[in-house]
């Protein structure tokens, strides 16, 4: 998959002519996604100022400390035509980018995750300018993802899925939560990944706090052990996914109840993706039954979350998000039951929205699994 796919220099254009339709003049865009999704550069994020200086009309400019150009200059960021401009250690970036703007400006849109020292020195840079929230342009062109994305995500499923194929491998009863996690985290890197984002490990009563993390309590026999892991892939892209384990002994039989009903939920929510409808739909596929069968108020969270070039974005799958699913969205569902002091369960698949209904980014069981 080349980088023009997955970061294609037209999107600097659609991101100019939606700045304009949205009342803006400019985006400025510190490190993170959204200056990735823009450029394909993938920015160290530090006290020197980045910005991409996004015009709503003009050039485009990348703004970068003279010590990173290099790298500026070696990501994709030049064949989307953007114009690469350094400030060296000790000067003032400001100025540059002030005039990288081409002229005054009354509204600009800034990164939403964008550092409060660098919001107040652009409020001192643009004392006129009104400042509003990039999300405001870029969270319409992110939420339906290219077929290059979606390609991206199913690498990264794939990649997650090989992981948790392999967890008979380290999950034994005696070893701690953090011993476990320490083999999935060199796991996720041998299976592509360039960074891990997060790994869970919850066993016994842990399970029952979504995000419990690792201990070095050791794993008891037949306690159920929830393991939800992700990773950034070389793409950018994201993943993300939950199972639920067993091992050296059967579960407790409260628990094989409870996770019968939660994967029939999980397998429901799946099916009701589909355009047209909406992301509360999905979160009330899942949490309907779960309800039903008395534990609606051991279901937690919401249902699922958007994952792209950030773990959590836009879709979110809840109650009260009327937003109507359109092709190419992407998100987890994964409901979840949680039983304080005893234990809990999760089962997190990726999917996208398609035009013919769902596609599935993890493929391994959702069935309870034993080691």
């Amino acid at each position: 998959m080349g980088s023009d796919e997955l970061y294609p220099p037209r999107r600097l254009a659609d991101a100019q002519r939606a700045t304009a339709a949205a009342g803006l003049d400019a985006l400025l865009l510190t490190p993170g996604s959204d200056l990735r999704y823009l450029t394909g550069y993938d920015a160290h994020e530090g006290e020197r100022l980045t910005c991409l200086v996004l015009p709503a009309q003009g050039e485009p400019t990348l703004i970068v400390p003279t010590l990173e150009r290099p790298a500026a200059e070696a990501s994709p960021a030049p064949a989307t035509g953007v114009r690469i401009v350094d400030h060296a250690d000790g000067t003032d970036p400001y100025p540059l980018l002030v005039a990288a703007l081409g002229g005054p400006v009354a509204t600009v849109g800034l990164a939403d995750r964008m550092w409060a020292e660098q919001v107040l020195a652009l409020r001192a840079a643009l004392p006129g300018a009104t400042q509003r929230l990039a999300s405001e342009v870029l969270r319409e062109m992110r939420l339906r993802k290219s077929p290059a994305e979606v390609a991206a995500l199913a690498e990264a499923g794939a990649a997650i899925d090989a992981v948790h194929a392999r967890m008979g491998e380290w999950l034994r009863p005696g070893r701690t939560e953090a011993e476990v996690g320490a083999d999935i985290a060199a796991a996720i890197r041998a299976a592509g990944h360039v960074s891990v984002d997060f790994v869970i490990v919850a066993a016994g009563p842990n399970g029952a706090s979504p995000h419990h993390g690792t201990s070095d309590r050791p794993i008891g026999a037949g306690e159920p052990v929830v393991v939800d892991i992700g990773g950034t892939m070389p793409s950018g892209y994201r993943s993300d996914c939950t199972r639920t384990y067993v091992a050296g002994a059967p579960a407790p039989a409260e628990f094989v109840d409870y996770y019968a009903v939660l994967h029939a939920a999980q397998r429901a929510a799946v099916a009701a993706v589909r355009p047209g409808i909406t992301a509360e739909d999905v979160d009330a596929a899942a949490r309907e039954p779960i309800a039903a069968a008395g534990f609606g108020a051991e279901f937690l969270h919401r249902t699922g979350h958007g994952i792209g070039l950030d773990g959590h974005e836009e879709p979110y799958v809840v109650a009260g998000n009327a937003r109507t699913l359109e092709p190419g969205m992407a998100f987890s569902v994964e409901p979840g039951i949680y039983l304080a002091g005893r234990h809990g369960a999760r089962i997190e698949d990726i999917v996208v929205c398609a035009t013919d209904g769902v596609q599935r980014l993890n493929t391994t069981p959702t069935e309870l699994i034993a080691l």
